[in-house]
């Protein structure tokens, strides 16, 4: 495994390492304004929500690696402690990176990037009619991180008005995820795109407590065919069944057909226990896939 001390990197190797490591990320499409009234738009991928009660994202429009010189966010912040936190979806993924061109100040990314402006109720800068979903915030506190090339300044923004594009909500007035067509930052110019193709579920464990990897016996904690993923799912469940339980597996045709076929042969039984109680598992069948590795 490689090895590297953060101080022995220059700025430009670290943010190398760090963005292609630390990723995917969600964007955030920052419209501000200076206190003369000119309009700012620009992404910054150093983004999250961070409390619910009250509603805050963070985002960091770090001072540039280049030069240490800071950005026109930032300073219209400073100036005017309000924002619009536009999020960003696959249709306008190519224009917002157009708006992060380093326009001179007073240029109108909104203008150069052919967004549309939408006025705001409660602040200044104007929302991008494009986007899914818009925040309109109050900045509370903007935390400088230290004044070296690629500084962040942390910026904490309280949302204040929420306004959702009808489109991706589902019958229960709910954002729907396979619908909002989400995209996010990686390292380099690489970005992904959350598609219905590549979402999947894990079930939280917040209900229930989950038995845990330890308690599964050892000759599925070392199998040689489930996964980490396959134990973190067995391991998810609330208790191990009982004997009986796993005994009525066995009449499944699928279960019975490997054990006929395994007879004597315990190391190819185990193996395809293993196999089969994977398929189980990718169907999301925890419940039948334990009972298959414990018989």
């Amino acid at each position: 495994m490689l090895t590297l001390k953060t101080e022995d990197l220059s700025p430009v190797q670290l943010q190398d390492y760090l963005q292609y490591a630390i990723a995917p990320r969600p964007i955030c499409f920052a419209s501000t304004i200076d206190v003369d009234g000119n309009i700012n738009l620009s992404p910054f991928s150093f983004f999250n929500m961070f409390s619910t009660k009250p509603p805050i994202c963070v985002f960091s429009p770090a001072r540039r690696v280049r030069d240490n010189t800071t950005k026109h966010t930032l300073e219209n912040v400073l100036e005017v402690k309000e924002c619009v936190i536009n999020i960003v979806d696959y249709d306008m993924v190519q224009q917002m990176s157009l708006a992060s061109t380093e326009y001179a100040k007073g240029v109108n990314e909104f203008e150069k990037a052919g967004f549309t402006m939408l006025k705001s109720e409660l602040v200044s800068p104007p929302r991008v009619a494009e986007a899914p979903v818009q925040f309109e915030c109050i900045v509370n506190q903007v935390i400088p991180l230290g004044e070296s090339h690629g500084a962040g300044n942390l910026v904490l923004a309280e949302i204040k008005l929420i306004h959702i594009n009808e489109n991706i909500l589902n019958d229960e007035g709910k954002i729907d995820q396979q619908k909002i067509d989400l995209v996010a930052r990686l390292g380099g110019d690489w970005y992904c795109r959350v598609t219905a193709e590549n979402l999947f579920k894990v079930a939280k464990p917040l209900a229930k407590l989950g038995i845990g990897v330890d308690a599964l016996p050892k000759s599925v904690r070392l199998s040689k065919v489930l996964t980490g993923n396959d134990l973190g799912m067995l391991g998810n469940v609330e208790h191990l069944p009982s004997d009986e339980e796993v005994d009525l597996v066995a009449s499944l045709p699928e279960v019975k057909e490997v054990l006929d076929a395994t007879i004597g042969d315990t190391t190819n039984r185990e193996r395809e226990l293993h196999e089969l109680a994977r398929q189980y598992l990718s169907d999301g069948n925890v419940d039948v896939a334990l009972k298959i590795v414990l018989l």
